[in-house]
């Protein structure tokens, strides 16, 4: 059956172009195609073109850095999602969306040339690791809401340690939108006006492909980024992403990253038993220390008291020797008299004149007299 010329479809080469683009849209506006990177490389420090090729086929790559996953070369098998396109000037290109290595050989091949990068920028170094709040009010989480991660984390925080505020930013944790969800959800709470006091990234065990997200630089980068301490807890002990490198802390497990931010509420209380039992016979024998230095302090006082009281003793009937010896009265009594005039003692005769009235008072007597003649003595004599 052969078709007429009135019904073939005459178009530009730019028409054409426009309705191959428009099928590739409708027919593939998303495709995932697997293969192995070739002729690799990067123009301006911006622009990324490859092939994609296996056994039989290769097409040609187009994209940006910001789609890079890290270091990459020739040779690495690659998950790349994308779309196809034709170019009115470039012709036919696989546009990339994002791109991660596949095969456990190229993820840990990969993983090995960002590590060497990163520790080159010493994004790993122990110097620039934060100590983790301990243990934590409130605590951001990232990881999948139904993920057993998850659930483990859960368990075994509230098991051990209650009233703390935990917010869950959900995200994927494997696949090729991962890495970015992370990055999001990192960059959310780091934006916070008050972030919680850590966040704490986990996820379970799995395979190289599985776990690929958190060996991604963009993610390892928004990590050593955060102005929030991080702990990250990334499959099973024996796995090792480059992300839990550039945390803060690491935990082999969900489970034990919760136990490394608390401690367990029944061991707590029963160190707070022991250390109440400690004090209390600390301050019994501290008290039963200053009852018998008081005790020796009283008996000392009360002796240096009486010693003191004997001296005292002693003094005042001295005292009163000398006073009884020096007293008027005792002089009176020796024989001596003693001169008034007005009332008061005269001392050397010099204030009386004749006429005077003057009392006389000896010890046992006393009389009055007038002063009829005043004789002054020499001084020398």
């Amino acid at each position: 059956m052969s078709m007429n010329d009135s019904e073939v479809v005459t178009v530009s080469v730019a028409e054409f172009i426009e309705l191959l683009n428009q099928t590739f849209e409708y027919a593939f506006p998303t495709v995932v195609v697997t293969g192995e990177l070739a002729n690799y490389r990067v123009s301006r420090n911006k622009w990324l073109y490859f092939d994609l090729k296996d056994e039989e086929s290769s097409m040609k790559c187009f994209g940006t850095v910001f789609q890079l996953p890290g270091p990459l070369e020739d040779g690495m098998m690659m998950q790349v999602r994308g779309y196809p396109k034709m170019h009115s000037q470039f012709g036919y290109s696989f546009n990339v969306q994002t791109m991660q290595p596949a095969g456990e050989g190229s993820i840990r091949r990969a993983a090995d040339l960002l590590a060497a990068k990163l520790k080159a920028e010493g994004l790993f170094d122990s110097a620039r690791k934060r100590p983790l709040p301990y243990p934590p009010q409130r605590i951001g989480l990232i990881t999948s809401r139904q993920s057993a991660a998850y659930a483990d984390f859960i368990k075994v925080i509230s098991a051990r340690w209650g009233g703390l505020e935990i917010e869950l930013i959900d995200v994927l944790v494997q696949g090729d939108m991962a890495p970015s969800q992370i990055v999001a959800a990192l960059e959310r709470f780091n934006a916070l006006a008050q972030p919680p006091e850590v966040l704490v990234l986990v996820r379970g065990g799995g395979s190289a492909d599985d776990l690929a997200a958190f060996s991604s630089e963009i993610v390892i980068r928004a990590v050593a980024a955060s102005r929030v301490p991080v702990l990250a807890a990334i499959g099973h002990e024996t796995d090792i992403s480059l992300a839990e490198l550039a945390a803060d802390g690491r935990a082999s497990t969900p489970s034990n990253a919760a136990e490394l931010l608390v401690p367990d509420r029944r061991t707590a209380l029963e160190t707070v038993g022991a250390v109440r039992v400690q004090l209390h016979e600390a301050v019994s024998e501290l008290m039963q220390g200053e009852r018998h230095d008081l005790t020796a302090m009283t008996d000392e006082l009360h002796q240096l008291i009486k010693e003191k009281l004997v001296e005292s003793k002693s003094s005042v009937a001295s005292s009163k020797q000398i006073l009884e010896v020096l007293s008027p009265q005792a002089a009176l009594r020796r024989g001596y008299a003693a001169i008034r005039k007005d009332g008061r003692i005269t001392r050397g005769g010099q204030e009386l004149t004749k006429g005077d009235i003057i009392d006389i008072e000896w010890a046992v007597a006393s009389a009055s007299a007038e002063i009829v003649s005043i004789r002054k003595k020499n001084a020398n004599t």
